[in-house]
């Protein structure tokens, strides 16, 4: 059945003309571009030229592939977050974002070579944009004259929900930054509508304003950017309802979660040689590329490694710095690992992770449960996420110790567990396409069909209507007229009563009298 669908799916690609696409990816994040490289040389693969604005330039690329390389410009981000959770560090990533996302746009926006595409004004069927902290790339397209897809490798941002007329209710949809997930509590709730508040307000306040003045001095004419924002024809986000759940998204936002995963290698060397002779199978440790394992506190360490020895499986720990630790029996380090070939061995039987989009998709793809300790970012979401959904459980960085850690593992290890994790990991995979050949064909859709537009209404609605305001406007004065009129019908009535008259009479008489 899959290959059919395939095959058909081959056939009616082959038809699709070579394209002109740009990519504007600003955002000077490792783990982000991680994911859009494989879509974006799976673009050129299927024979369309792709001109790609990035810190990441190919080292070889295809031969229709071409860099406007932004490297060197701005130190890539990593390894360089902290391991710490709490109200200063939320505070602190929003703050971050809205300077980052300022920075990003003024070093793309002066470079000689984008400057250069401008005014050329070369010719793109598609502009590629991602969506995180800045909205400066629609700035660019919008000069170019091409349709706009957005991207994104996270679930959404607090200032997407509003411009693509998705619903946000703190009741059941995740804030990216904090923890709940779609079944918050009170305290929980309050706390999403004063930081989704915050959010918003620097994000349109400073880094929207800065991003409009930055790109007025370099180019005429742009309108505001938010109004671009809104002209979008698609945005593919890095979610699938298996993971993060349903959502309420309008017919142009294109779940497409998982398609940077690839097919999993047979390790080798040393390595090989530990996964494939753990008895009782291997446990997986990473925190990604920005977190750095060195900074976690001695004493979370050391829970994890009393961890490690009481466990009978072996462990696989990402760590950058050897000189803390040492590989031994039971125990492999180093600062690089192949995860996708780790999480893809039969003998890998859990992931400790911080919950970042990229591993946790790996992870499910394997059918690989995880437990999860989220610390920043979309880290919180993405852990509710898991627990939620049965891929895994969660252990707060506040709560590690070697009590919970332990549980933690003896639950996900657990062969029930394991196989309702594989369970999941079938579902995920039970899709009418795979999802690079999702993003691939809403791609090109937008460039076939660039007159339509696929906006919902509700994105445009104004806020006295989406609540109500009048509607319920006309019904209270309905009801105040009604009142009124009942009110004045019960005294004129009551002044025209026999009773009434007939005082009125005796009244008159005795006056006379």
């Amino acid at each position: 059945m899959n290959l059919t669908i395939t095959l058909v799916f081959l056939v009616l690609t082959s038809t699709v003309r070579s394209l002109n696409i740009l990519g504007i990816f600003p955002y000077h994040g490792t783990s982000h571009f991680l994911v859009f490289r494989v879509y974006l040389r799976e673009l050129a693969n299927r024979g369309h030229n792709v001109t790609v604005i990035s810190h990441f330039p190919e080292k070889n690329p295809p031969a229709n592939y071409q860099d406007i390389s932004l490297a060197g410009t701005i130190e890539v981000l990593k390894d360089d977050m902290p391991v710490e959770k709490s109200y200063t560090s939320i505070i602190n990533t929003a703050l971050f974002l809205t300077f980052t996302g300022k920075e990003n746009c003024e070093v793309m926006v002066k470079n000689k070579q984008v400057q250069d595409l401008v005014h050329s004004k070369a010719k793109f069927d598609v502009v590629v944009v991602e969506q995180f902290n800045s909205d400066c790339a629609f700035g660019i397209a919008y000069k170019l004259k091409a349709p706009v897809v957005g991207m994104m490798s996270h679930i959404l941002m607090p200032w997407h929900y509003q411009r693509l007329g998705i619903p946000y209710n703190t009741a059941y949809v995740p804030f990216h930054f904090l923890e709940g997930g779609t079944k918050p509590s009170l305290y929980q709730r309050v706390e999403r509508v004063l930081f989704d508040v915050y959010f918003r307000t620097l994000y349109y306040f400073v880094t929207q304003r800065s991003d409009q003045n930055t790109l007025a001095r370099y180019f005429d004419e742009i309108p505001p950017l938010d109004q671009l924002a809104g002209e979008m024809k698609f945005l593919l986000v890095y979610h699938n309802f298996i993971l993060t759940g349903s959502r309420l998204f309008p017919a142009n936002v294109i779940e497409v979660g998982g398609y940077h995963v690839s097919k999993a290698k047979p390790l080798n060397g040393t390595l090989k040689k530990f996964v494939d002779e753990a008895k009782h199978g291997v446990i997986y440790i990473s925190f990604g590329s920005v977190i750095s394992p060195s900074s976690l506190s001695h004493e979370r360490v050391k829970a994890i490694l009393e961890v490690v020895s009481e466990l009978p499986q072996r462990f696989i720990w990402k760590w950058n710095n050897k000189t803390l630790l040492k590989a031994q029996d039971k125990l492999y380090t180093d600062s690089w690992l192949p995860q996708v070939d780790i999480l893809g061995h039969p003998n890998t039987l859990a992931f400790f992770s911080h919950a970042g989009m990229g591993g946790t998709t790996e992870a499910i793809h394997f059918g690989v449960p995880i437990v999860a300790m989220p610390v920043l970012g979309d880290q919180p979401a993405n852990g509710a996420a898991i627990e939620e959904s049965g891929l895994g459980v969660q252990v707060q960085i506040r709560d590690l110790n070697k009590e919970n850690l332990l549980a933690a593992f003896r639950k996900v290890l657990d062969v029930k567990f394991r196989e309702r994790v594989k369970q999941v990991s079938k579902a995920w995979h039970d899709r009418p396409m795979p999802p690079l050949d999702t993003a691939i064909y809403w791609t090109e859709f937008a460039a076939r069909h660039t007159n339509f537009t696929f906006r919902t209404a509700a994105a445009d609605v104004p806020l006295y209507q989406h609540f109500y305001l009048d509607v319920i406007c006309v019904f209270s004065i309905f009801v105040v007229i009604l009142v009124g009129a009942i009110r004045l019908s019960l005294r004129v009535c009551r002044s025209k009563s026999p009773g009434k008259a007939s005082e009125k009479k005796q009244s008159k008489k005795s006056k006379r009298a």
